[in-house]
């Protein structure tokens, strides 16, 4: 399929039926699933209003397939996008999903050096630490559960005292935590 920069316009005309404007003839929500996945972008106007249908359609179109039983999307995610539009995560939802397709996008060695990328300016957001281990849930249940993490540089082996020391300070810190949510 040619690959074009601009959108291919659809047009929902009174009877509520699909008009593609390029090959003027009528097309279903199916027709335009698979438009999509062929890599042509849409877009759905009202010929009456002018009104943008597309978000409208596209979550339709989701919808759909899930209550086909096509899952794509678990019950968590699904469940924390309802929350998301109750909560002061609504702002960011937008870019993060974005920022996650993308990464998804460019393949899983590149998406997990943007996970692991410091510093992170949203990780300084009330509740990032949720939000990412969500976003690697949604990630891994996107992938059919096949990707594991890209193999980081290792540093040299530690001496066993070494590790001892390691572990100790992982210890009092994790009993400095606690020690401050029991306040």
């Amino acid at each position: 399929m040619e690959k074009t920069d601009k959108p291919l316009l659809i047009k929902r005309y009174a009877s509520r039926r699909l008009y593609n404007t390029e090959t003027s003839d009528y097309v279903t929500l199916e027709d335009i699933a698979g438009l999509i996945r062929a890599g042509r972008e849409v877009q759905i106007v009202d010929l009456k209003t002018g009104d943008d249908l597309t978000r409208q359609y596209l979550l339709q179109i989701i919808a759909e397939h899930e209550s086909r039983g096509e899952s794509v999307l678990p019950l968590t995610v699904l469940t924390d996008l309802v929350r998301a539009y109750t909560t002061e995560v609504q702002a960011i939802m937008p870019q993060f999903l974005a920022a996650s397709f993308e990464m998804l996008r460019e393949g899983p060695s590149k998406m997990f050096q943007n996970l692991a990328r410091v510093p992170n300016p949203m990780a300084t957001l009330p509740g990032f630490e949720a939000l990412q281990r969500q976003q690697e849930a949604f990630l891994k249940s996107m992938m059919g559960g096949g990707w594991t993490a890209p193999p980081a540089a290792q540093p040299p082996a530690a001496t066993p005292t070494e590790e001892l020391d390691d572990i100790k300070k992982q210890l009092a810190e994790l009993q400095a935590k606690l020690s401050r949510l029991g306040q």
